[in-house]
């Protein structure tokens, strides 16, 4: 599986056709096939490319979510 380092993972933004990751507990999950996720954003709050990690404490939904897309990678700071 690939390791997806922080500068990595931020290429991968949604912007300009780009595919949208983003990453949670050191897996990196592909997000681009959400409607949510559209040009890398999410509710305005959040960008892909990113760790979202300690932004899911705050959310109002719960992790779960995320497990419905793929993994496409590991996370590693």
């Amino acid at each position: 599986m690939r390791i997806f380092t922080q500068d990595e993972l931020h290429q991968y933004d949604g912007k300009e056709g780009r595919p949208a990751y983003v990453a949670f507990q050191g897996k990196v999950y592909d997000v681009s096939a959400s409607f949510l996720w559209r040009s890398g954003k999410h509710q305005a709050l959040h960008q892909a490319g990113k760790d979202l990690t300690e932004a899911l404490k705050d959310a109002p939904h719960g992790e779960d979510l995320l497990f419905e897309f793929p993994v496409v990678g590991e996370f590693r700071t």
